[in-house]
């Protein structure tokens, strides 16, 4: 796409809570601008003039440069499903997707690029980066992965929790799904070696806070990022969606666009 184009975003979720801070964070934005807005369900805020409004996926993809998703599972599925008729980039946020729908997501980036991340923040990719490291240096470490967030949430452990959980275990050369503790009760012996528990919990209007621990006799170290605003999410997101414009069908991850 030429840079001096300005880029035309369509919003899937636009009614949710990070579709409004996308649109408002796009409104002044010198590159993209909010251009067709999915939505099923009414607007509880003021929208610009100039933008659509669809529930129509063809619609959707034939009007935008990009489509930004942040919506739940079976949303996400149905948008990789209409895309596959009207390949577009994608910047996909939802989390705690299925096999099927993780697969879906490989099939349709052999038609069109998608950037796929669990969490959209420069400081959640440098904190994966950081445990990763942490993991393979400190082996003899206990593991343990714990994240916050609102009331809200409807999938746990969060997909950010998951994709930590997977990097410090691949650091170790293990398989997160063999070695997972999602939770502990009564008397169940000593903790194992390998073992790497990601607890959740849930509460108040705590918009996200992950830590991860590596324990050992004497001394610890706790890795954590807290996010204070949404609008994290948001700008991101966009960051993301002014990337993937420019790149070849196939699925990449946010470090891919940071360059890190």
């Amino acid at each position: 796409m030429s840079e001096n184009k300005m880029i035309k975003v369509g919003i899937h979720g636009s009614t949710g809570r990070v579709g409004h801070l996308l649109i408002e964070n796009l409104k002044n934005d010198e590159l993209a601008k909010p251009y067709m807005l999915h939505a099923i369900e009414e607007f509880t805020f003021a929208l610009p003039n100039d933008v659509s409004i669809t529930e129509s996926y063809s619609e959707l993809f034939k009007n935008s440069d990009v489509v930004i998703d942040f919506t739940i599972a079976f949303a996400t599925e149905t948008l990789l499903e209409a895309a596959l008729e009207s390949p577009t980039p994608l910047v996909i946020g939802t989390t705690g997707l299925s096999t099927h729908q993780q697969n879906l997501l490989s099939e349709a980036s052999r038609l069109m690029p998608i950037l796929y991340a669990t969490n959209m923040s420069l400081g959640v990719a440098v904190l994966n980066k950081l445990a990763s490291l942490a993991s393979k240096s400190l082996s003899d470490f206990d593991i343990e992965i714990v994240e916050q967030h609102h009331r809200y949430k409807k999938d746990a452990p969060s997909g950010t929790a998951m994709t930590l959980g997977e990097n410090v275990a691949k650091a170790r050369g293990l398989e997160l799904e063999k070695v997972r503790v999602s939770g502990r009760n009564g008397l169940i012996g000593e903790r194992s070696k390998d073992e790497i528990a990601i607890m959740a919990l849930r509460g108040g209007d705590i918009v996200g806070r992950h830590t991860v621990g590596f324990y050992n006799d004497g001394e610890f170290i706790e890795l954590n990022h807290t996010a204070t605003s949404r609008d994290t999410f948001a700008k991101g997101a966009i960051r993301a969606a002014k990337w993937i414009v420019n790149q070849k069908n196939g699925l990449y991850s946010i470090n891919d666009c940071l360059g890190i």
